[in-house]
């Protein structure tokens, strides 16, 4: 080749990319990435309220409905600790296409399931997909806005999606499943998905990069995540068994954690109380907050007798100020630091609970849903400034990392609290519910005591 022919290539390829940009929109792009993780946010929430229906419809107990939601939820959390990289190394824009495209096809799957453990099974393929849909969501948006200050107000925008979805989960899931049927939560998920990927068309091509994978640690977690949830959902010889599993799945997973030069989770970050108090509280306000809408959307349905959609309303007042009090812990935290707000909400929450104590089935289903309230308001103050806490506690070069690691711990919290808590209610479901009330308020206690020795 000669050297003309050379330039002339390197002047085409320089107009290709130049005409790529030219059609990139950073407001179409940031629009597809909020869709996205508004999309995944709402499958979390959206499932509750339709728990009923589709016991009725596919002759599912209680078991078979924990396994409905942490058949997502557990490894969305498991696999978030490796699709960070995943999504470097394919390109965020191709990891997104991916991830959207498999969660479109598996809500189908889900919709058109004939029985329960095929519903179970599309479940596990929509979560698989939704841990790849987050970080690429987020890498998105930073691709397409560089300027930082421009950059930060999308991330605002693109997280403010995230929580208006889950607001929104149990009133959309209701009205679905009253007006359509329990299918039609996961049919929605289709026209969403066709948008989203229409806009991505305009979204800029994302570069690969080199990102190291733990599959050896990713394995393990998987493994011992599902064997510890079998073993609390199932119970029996057999759960006694996963257990087992469960508890060597764990020592293997440490084991290689230490010795890995590109661990999924660097144990010794937990050496830093911040960190270590950060996951901790994190994990037990998911406990509180995603174990009790579990366990109250059957108590306005199971045994109050409420429709999917009055039910869904009723969780709207404890759902809709969680947007607006992050908002406001976020600039108490950065006005007085993480400690005081992390303490107020914690407060908050355990009184909330405790004040749920005494609802009981003759309680108006109008106080019921006022009552849940305080619950919602702790748990959105204290997430934000505990996100801060831990952030400003790791090295830069640890943030992503960091970032996964609180997330997944977060996730698992509240799958394994519905596995937890819907085995106590399956037992006696007013004897259950209060043991869940006093189980949360306690976890709480205990990481608001840790909280208060931060400096």
């Amino acid at each position: 080749m000669t050297t003309n022919q050379m330039a002339r290539g390197g002047e085409l390829a320089l107009r290709g990319r130049e005409l790529e940009t030219d059609r990139s929109s950073p407001a179409l792009t940031l629009t597809a990435a909020l869709l996205g993780f508004a999309l995944i946010c709402l499958d979390a929430s959206v499932v509750n309220v339709a728990l009923p229906a589709m016991g009725h419809s596919l002759g599912a107990g209680m078991a078979g409905l924990q396994w409905v939601v942490d058949a997502y939820t557990l490894p969305f959390a498991a696999l978030m600790l490796s699709t960070g990289a995943f999504a470097d190394r394919a390109g965020a824009s191709r990891a997104f296409a991916l991830g959207t495209t498999v969660f479109t096809l598996a809500s189908v799957a889900c919709g058109l399931a004939p029985d329960l453990s095929l519903l179970i099974g599309a479940r596990v393929v929509q979560g698989m997909a939704a841990a790849v849909v987050l970080p690429a969501s987020l890498s998105l948006v930073r691709q397409a806005f560089p300027q930082p200050a421009r950059r930060a107000r999308a991330v605002a925008t693109w997280a403010a999606g995230g929580s208006a979805a889950v607001a929104l989960g149990p009133v959309a899931g209701g009205l679905l499943t009253t007006a359509w049927d329990w299918r039609g939560i996961f049919f929605v998920n289709l026209p969403v998905g066709a948008v989203i990927l229409t806009l991505l068309v305009r979204a800029p091509r994302s570069v690969r990069r080199p990102a190291p994978l733990d599959v050896p640690g990713q394995v393990t977690a998987v493994l011992a995540l599902t064997a510890l949830t079998f073993a609390v959902i199932e119970g029996g010889t057999a759960g006694w068994t996963a257990a087992g599993v469960a508890v060597v799945a764990a020592v293997v997973f440490v084991r290689i954690e230490g010795r890995s030069p590109h661990p999924v989770v660097p144990l010794g970050l937990f050496r830093d109380r911040t960190v270590a108090v950060a996951v901790a509280a994190g994990a037990a306000v998911s406990v509180a907050f995603y174990s009790v809408v579990f366990v109250f959307s059957l108590f306005f349905q199971q045994v109050q007798g409420l429709s999917a959609l009055r039910a869904g309303l009723a969780f709207l007042p404890m759902t809709g100020l969680i947007a607006v009090t992050n908002v406001v812990a976020g600039k108490l935290a950065g006005r007085y630091g993480a400690k005081v707000p992390m303490l107020v909400g914690q407060g908050v929450a355990v009184a909330g609970l405790l004040v749920l104590l005494y609802v009981g089935t003759g309680t108006s289903s109008v106080l019921v849903a006022v009552l849940l309230v305080p619950l919602a308001l702790g748990c959105a103050l204290t997430v934000p400034p505990l996100t801060a806490a831990m952030m400003d506690a790791v090295p830069v070069e640890r943030a992503g990392v960091a970032a996964g690691m609180l997330n997944a711990a977060r996730q698992v919290a509240g799958g394994l609290g519905i596995a937890v808590f819907g085995a106590l209610v399956s037992g006696g479901f007013a004897g259950g519910m209060r043991a869940a009330l006093v189980i949360s308020a306690g976890l709480l206690v205990v990481t608001g005591a840790a909280t208060s020795r931060l400096r």
